[in-house]
């Protein structure tokens, strides 16, 4: 891993090692994937205005998360089935994360149970991200495992419904190798024949399980049931950020699924700016979507953001190094970030504001 210096780096990488079920099963966006390339993109548009002359001797990448501190803020967001990348999966990610101080948030249909990625980082923060299903008891049980464990937070996923059309995954009828399975559905469940792929195809199965009739007043449901904080992740308008702040959440998710689920919705980073400004500091704002480079932290917080997430990149890391891979990840995130910071006059977080970026109109990268 030596030669490997950034993320695009290890995707490069990372696409030589993963078999054609695997890769496309995480490379794909939605239809024709416009809005997965335009969540890159959009980043490139915000322009950095250095100042100069300023003191950055010492400097700091720290902050605060609900309280609570950590070393820098990119954390790593919920991806589905990582044991297709490397048989420690999720539990690599989450020691990762844990050995670098920052946040990882473990998915529901994960290869990795709840369990195992608690007794794999003990000491890390981890939060669980949740779907929500007809079935109230099955989400249930999954939120008080998940406290039980010492899990921080509640990520509700509110823009999946129904999955999104991956073209290449229907194409190559995308499924579970046999050794795998959706592991945070228990093995003594009446799902747990389908969620290892025994019957047809778990992905499939689990489309049938999402419930469709969800609403805001499920909000407060949630937030009946458990004491632990409400992230609500797909919040892509100001107006629904307007309600997330009405039903009291703790936090704000701006994502768009890392654009698996809408094509030719927004970027991610294009809608932070009038989320920011309609939440006016009621609670936590977080992104992710199309976060490659330090620099892609650094234009989010000046931004109003409290913390950015990555998906994919660590997918990568993992895939050609384990846990290794993945925390070189966070370093080099790390790393880019604390440059941009030395090179544009930025000794802490609290310092990064809006007066760091600007919008170039003209470009169409």
């Amino acid at each position: 891993m030596d030669k490997l210096v950034c993320v695009p780096d290890f995707e490069k990488e990372a696409h030589k090692l993963l078999d054609n079920n695997s890769l496309q099963y995480y490379k794909s966006g939605a239809d024709d994937e416009i809005t997965l390339q335009e969540n890159k993109n959009a980043f490139k548009r915000w322009l950095i205005k250095p100042r100069m002359l300023r003191d950055v001797s010492n400097r700091t990448t720290k902050t605060m998360v609900l309280g609570k501190p950590v070393a820098f803020p990119l954390g790593l967001s919920p991806t589905a089935m990582q044991r297709l990348a490397h048989p420690n999966g999720e539990c690599a990610n989450a020691q990762a994360a844990a050995s670098m101080g920052t946040i990882f948030i473990l998915s529901t249909i994960a290869t990795s149970s709840i369990e195992e990625v608690a007794g794999a980082a003990p000491n890390g923060r981890k939060w669980y991200q949740l779907y929500v299903y007809k079935d109230r008891s099955l989400s249930l049980s999954m939120i008080q495992r998940a406290e039980k464990c010492g899990f921080e937070a509640i990520v509700l996923t509110v823009d999946a419904p129904y999955f999104g059309k991956r073209r290449s995954n229907i194409r190559d009828a995308f499924k579970l190798p046999p050794n795998l399975r959706l592991a945070n559905f228990q093995e003594s469940s009446k799902h747990s024949d389908a969620m290892s792929g025994k019957i047809g195809s778990a992905f499939a199965y689990h489309d049938t399980l999402l419930d469709q009739s969800l609403t805001w007043k499920d909000v407060k449901w949630l937030k009946s049931v458990t004491k632990l904080p409400i992230i609500v992740k797909g919040i892509m308008t100001s107006e629904d950020a307007e309600l997330a702040c009405s039903f009291g959440v703790a936090g704000v998710f701006v994502s768009n699924h890392g654009a698996r689920q809408i094509d030719t919705v927004n970027p991610t980073i294009d809608v932070l700016p009038e989320i920011v400004k309609q939440v006016k500091g009621r609670c936590e704002i977080y992104l992710d979507g199309g976060v490659t480079t330090g620099g892609d932290v650094f234009k989010a917080i000046a931004l109003g953001a409290n913390m950015v997430f990555a998906g994919r990149p660590f997918l990568w890391g993992l895939t050609v190094g384990g846990e290794a891979g993945a925390q070189k990840i966070l370093q080099i995130f790390k790393d880019e970030l604390d440059l941009m910071m030395a090179l544009t006059g930025v000794s802490s977080m609290s310092e990064l504001t809006s007066d760091f970026v600007t919008k170039d109109w003209k470009s169409h990268l």
